[in-house]
């Protein structure tokens, strides 16, 4: 499971012209699923998401965690973070998930965040256009 994380001062998804998920202050997670991933996998990416240190507290240092600054997730599916670029010009994506099994783990990491933090999401399979503004710019990859 690997997602991409980025710090944020305002992010937003849209499906058809119309805003689906927006969120202010927080975390724009593209989050791509394996074929191997699970929901253990995807428990312990969120327990990263949250946790993960990068939000500056009062010196300006990356000490603080999403939720010691009330912010927010905004969650996007994004299959081809699984590509393997390794060689070639063109992607494959023989490692990602087949889309019935990416869409029940997305499914799940979605439920389980809601639990935590105020979220907002794009659609699974949707042709997405997503705007941001990173703040920083401070962007990590994450993997389980």
């Amino acid at each position: 499971m690997k997602a991409l994380m980025q710090r944020v001062t305002q992010a937003k998804v849209e499906v058809d012209g119309e805003c689906i998920g927006q969120i202010d202050h927080g975390i724009l997670l593209l989050l791509g699923v394996d074929k191997d991933d699970s929901f253990a996998k995807a428990d312990q990416l969120l327990h990263k998401v949250l946790h993960y240190r990068f939000f500056s507290d009062e010196l300006g240092k990356m000490n603080n965690n999403v939720q010691q600054v009330a912010g927010s997730l905004l969650v996007i599916s994004q299959f081809t973070l699984v590509a393997d670029t390794k060689k070639g010009l063109r992607p494959g994506f023989l490692g990602a998930a087949p889309p019935a099994l990416g869409e029940q783990i997305y499914d799940y990491f979605v439920a389980q965040a809601e639990q935590s933090i105020t979220l907002a999401t794009g659609q699974f399979g949707a042709d997405m256009q997503v705007s941001l503004t990173n703040d920083g710019p401070v962007t990590f990859m994450l993997e389980v």
